[in-house]
Parts: structure tokens; C-alpha cells; sequence
């Protein structure tokens, strides 16, 4: 059994100024349940914001984002709770993920974004 946690994209174009639509989706490619409590979301160009998620269970072929600043239950309920907009829609950006013990397993830059 192994888990696969990746971010599959980065929506960096959200409606209105503040962007709170913004989202970062992140996929279980793997054949086993990840338990992402300590696990890290980071923006890389700025070094903030961090999303820590606390323990969630994520199946194997499961989706979850990470919202700027809404909360779909739909999709997890994460969110950075920041009031700005956080991923930069003229420069590259990227987005960083790691585990629990501060290893990166993923990173995304965009543009393409979702």
C-alpha cells in the first residue's frame, strides 16, 4: 500500500479583490489513507501564508482545497483564513506541501492554473 499526496493545481484567479475563491487543490494518487495532521501548505514566493491542516484523513483518490478565505465543507472545510488574496496572478508563484515532518512531497507553480 502506498499514499501518492500531491497538489494537482493552484486556482490563482478567484473573483472579487480580495480573492477569496483562491484555492489549492491537493489529490491522493495513492492506494492507502494519508493522515494529514501536521501536514503544511505554504505559498514559496512570499513564505506566507501556511496552512496547517490537524488531522484529517485523506482516501485514496480523495480531493480536498485549501480556500484563501471561504470554507466549503464540500471540499474539506480548509481554509488559510487570510484577507487578502495569496497566490500572485502576474508573477509565477508556487505552492509547497509537506508532511508532518517538514518534507516536501509536492510542489506546484503556476500559471496553468485549475
Amino acid at each position: 500500500m502506498s499514499a501518492v499526496v500531491v497538489i494537482e493545481c493552484v486556482l490563482f484567479d478567484a473573483e472579487g479583490r480580495q480573492e477569496p475563491g483562491e484555492y489549492v487543490r491537493i489529490r491522493n494518487g495513492g492506494s492507502a489513507a494519508v493522515d494529514l495532521d501536521g501536514w503544511t501548505l505554504l505559498d514559496v514566493a512570499d513564505g506566507r501564508p501556511s496552512f496547517e491542516f490537524s488531522s484529517f484523513w485523506l482516501a485514496p483518490g480523495q480531493e480536498v482545497r485549501v480556500y484563501t478565505n471561504e470554507v466549503h465543507p464540500a471540499w474539506g472545510g480548509f481554509s488559510f483564513a487570510f484577507g487578502n488574496a495569496v497566490w500572485n496572478n502576474t508573477d509565477p508563484d508556487a505552492a509547497a506541501l509537506y508532511d508532518s515532518h517538514g518534507n516536501e512531497v509536492s510542489r506546484v507553480s503556476y500559471p496553468p492554473g485549475c
